[in-house]
C-alpha cells in the first residue's frame, strides 16, 4: 500500500522556469523519483538545454528543453502547442516561471508592475488553460493529474522589502490556486501551491550570497536546500499528495508561522 507512495514512475511533467533555481530543484527531484520525462522551459535556450543535458545524464528519465518565453499569452500557447505535439498526456504541470521587481513606493514604475503580474499570474493561468487537454487526458479518479503553482511566503506575510507587484502577484497566485482547484478537481486535476522562503537562486540573491547571515533570522537556522524544495514538490505530485486540494504549503524554515516581519523571502 505504501511502497510507491512517493513514486513518480512513468509520469510526464513540465516545469516552467526549469533551467535554474527552484525549477531545476523540482525537475531533478521528479527525475530522481522515476519520472519518465520532465520537460523544462526557460527564456534562454543555452541554459535550458544545458540543464536538460545535465539532468538527463544524472537520472534514468529524460529531461527535455523547450526554450520558450511564456511572458505573453502567445508564448504560453506556443509552449502548450509544443508539449501537445510531443505528449498526448501531461501528468504534472509546475508553474514556476516568475519575475520580481523592487523599487521605492514613490518611484515604482508601471513596467515593474506589468512585467511581474503578467508572468507570475496571467501566464500561469493561461498556460494551465492551454494545457488543459493533456492534463485532462492524464487525469483519472484513481490518479489525478497535478498542477503545482509556485507562490512565495511574500504572498502570505508582509516582507519589509518594497516589492509591491511581486507580493501582490504571489498573493494572487495563492487565491488563484484555490479558485482553479475548485473547478479542476471535478475533472480529477488537482491544483496546489508551494510558498518558498529563502532558497539560493538568481532571484533570491540574499539567500544565494549571504546564506549564513540570513540563516540567523530563520527559525530553522538555515536556508532551504534542493532536497527541501524537491521533497515538497514530489509529495504534491505523487500519490502521497492526492488528497491535498487547493492548499498552499509554506516551505520556509518557520518564517511565516514561527516568526514574523523578517526580510528574507524569495
Amino acid at each position: 500500500m505504501f511502497k510507491d507512495l512517493f513514486s513518480l514512475k512513468g509520469r510526464v511533467a513540465l516545469v516552467t522556469g526549469g533551467s535554474r533555481g527552484i525549477g531545476k530543484m523540482i525537475a531533478a527531484g521528479f527525475l530522481a523519483q522515476g519520472a519518465a520525462k520532465v520537460y523544462i522551459s526557460a527564456r534562454k535556450a543555452g541554459p535550458c538545454e544545458a540543464t536538460a543535458k545535465e539532468l538527463t545524464s544524472a537520472y534514468d528519465g529524460e529531461c527535455i528543453a523547450l526554450p520558450i518565453d511564456i511572458s505573453t499569452v502567445a508564448g504560453c500557447d506556443k509552449l502548450a502547442t509544443e508539449v501537445i505535439k510531443l505528449e498526448p498526456k501531461l501528468d504534472i504541470l509546475v508553474n514556476n516561471a516568475g519575475a520580481a521587481w523592487g523599487a521605492d513606493f514613490d518611484e515604482f514604475p508601471e513596467s515593474g508592475w506589468d512585467k511581474v503580474m503578467d508572468l507570475n499570474v496571467k501566464s500561469l493561468f493561461f498556460l494551465t488553460k492551454a494545457l488543459a487537454k493533456p492534463l485532462r487526458a492524464a487525469a483519472s479518479h484513481d490518479r489525478p493529474a497535478k498542477v503545482i503553482n509556485i507562490a512565495s511566503i511574500d504572498g502570505i506575510f508582509v516582507n519589509p522589502g518594497e516589492t509591491y507587484s511581486y507580493a501582490a502577484s504571489k498573493a494572487a497566485v495563492i487565491h488563484l490556486t484555490r479558485r482553479m482547484a475548485t473547478k479542476l478537481i471535478k475533472e480529477h486535476i488537482n491544483v496546489t501551491a508551494i510558498a518558498p522562503g529563502a532558497f539560493a537562486s538568481d532571484m533570491n540573491r540574499a539567500a544565494r550570497d549571504r546564506a549564513d547571515e540570513l540563516a540567523q533570522r530563520i527559525p530553522a537556522g538555515r536556508i532551504g536546500t534542493d532536497e527541501d524544495m524537491a521533497g515538497l514538490a514530489i509529495y504534491l505530485a505523487s500519490r502521497a499528495g492526492d488528497y491535498v486540494v487547493g492548499n498552499t504549503i509554506a516551505v520556509d524554515g518557520g518564517v511565516v508561522y514561527a516568526n514574523a516581519g523578517l526580510e528574507i523571502a524569495g
